[in-house]
């Protein structure tokens, strides 16, 4: 499995979403809201076997740019 493939999965599970995350923005659906966004970060860091800083915890605001953001930590798509 890709990074990208790990990545998309794992939104997919942590928000149990069946269509197009890649589109996904923070509050966009119900399920990722504060809680789902926690939760969205510690399976990421759990995958990638990474640990974000709050600041980048914070700007993770969409699928689009949480790639980005993932790249500061090595993690390439």
């Amino acid at each position: 499995m890709t990074n990208a493939d790990r990545y998309k999965a794992t939104f997919l599970e942590a928000f149990q979403y069946d269509g197009n995350v890649e589109e996904l923005k923070y509050q966009a659906i119900e399920e990722w809201d504060s809680v789902g966004h926690m939760q969205l970060m510690a399976a990421l860091e759990d995958d990638f076997e990474i640990e974000m800083d709050v600041d980048d915890i914070i700007d993770f605001s969409s699928f689009k740019k949480g790639k980005e953001i993932m790249s500061k930590y090595g993690v390439e798509f």
